[in-house]
């Protein structure tokens, strides 16, 4: 049985525990807001963009000349797998739920007889994938998980994966991120990004209204796919970071309350062990006195 003094310290050092998660709780969720509603903006345009391009796509489909994000290399040898998680931990599954997935993908597209490879966007990602897949992850970069992400952080990564397809290291390139769905949900979400599908027309075009472009489809698509790559990954690192924000205010939360009752059980114990040694010393004081 611990000693009073055990108890003691065992109270102390988890309300210790307790402030430091009501405080990370505090900090998470200031920072929540301003991210959801980033996440939230960016969507009409990221959706509205691809609708476009799907519809574009499917127009040009097949013709001489149309751009390699659109038609691919012609094979599906090498698949690229773009996990998006965070740079720190302590933020419930987040983390873990996205790697998972990743890895029934590589198990999946392995079994097809596939090359996979990896580019992790956030530390997490990179420390728990390497443990069984080190030698496919071929590029790493932070999550970069401040105040505001500027849409600069999302087309430097574009750049990278841009360079990694012209110098044919992948045919195939997938996204995997948490979609921000509420503050105690986030979706694990994956979807092709590379080359574009070529998808139904988009509500413009199904009005039975016909759209004349200028400059050519093709000039538009040459211009806009790269731009495409940039606010899709864009949106993918909002919604990483307003879910990660909503997790680790959630876990926070959690841990928060699971400290309170830990303190409450133990000042319980404290309690019984005190009144029992005081009980034990006045029996020992009576047997005395008795004695004498």
């Amino acid at each position: 049985m611990p000693s009073l003094k055990d108890l003691k310290n065992r109270i102390a050092s988890v309300k210790s525990t307790r402030k430091i998660t009501s405080a990370m709780k505090m900090v998470a969720a200031s920072k929540f807001r301003r991210a959801q509603d980033q996440a939230e903006s960016a969507r009409p345009y990221a959706e509205h963009m691809e609708r476009m391009l799907n519809s574009l796509a499917k127009k040009f489909a097949g013709e001489e000349g149309s751009p390699r994000l659109m038609v691919g290399t012609g094979k599906e040898k090498t698949v690229l797998l773009i996990v998006f998680t965070s740079d720190r931990g302590l933020c419930g599954g987040f983390n873990s739920n996205a790697v998972r997935e990743a890895r029934r993908m590589v198990g999946q597209l392995v079994s097809e007889g596939k090359d996979v490879k990896l580019f992790c966007v956030g530390r997490k990602g990179r420390d728990l994938l390497r443990r069984d897949n080190a030698s496919r992850i071929i590029g790493m970069v932070p999550a970069l998980a401040k105040k505001y992400l500027d849409f600069s952080n999302a087309d430097e990564i574009s750049k990278t994966i841009l360079k990694l397809f012209d110098a044919d290291q992948f045919d195939v390139a997938y996204i995997v991120y948490n979609k921000f769905k509420s503050v105690i949900s986030q979706v694990v979400t994956s979807r092709q990004l590379i080359p574009v599908l070529a998808g139904s027309a988009s509500a413009g075009e199904s009005d039975g209204l016909y759209y004349e472009y200028e400059p050519q489809g093709q000039e538009i698509l040459a211009k806009l796919l790269p731009r495409n790559l940039s606010v899709q990954i864009f949106g993918a690192m909002l919604e990483s970071l307003a879910g990660e924000h909503g997790a680790r205010m959630t876990a926070m939360d959690n841990a928060t309350r699971n400290a309170g009752d830990m303190i409450n059980k133990l000042t319980l114990n404290y309690n019984r062990s005190r009144q029992a040694y005081i009980t034990k010393e006045l029996i020992e004081i009576i047997s005395g006195a008795e004695a004498v």
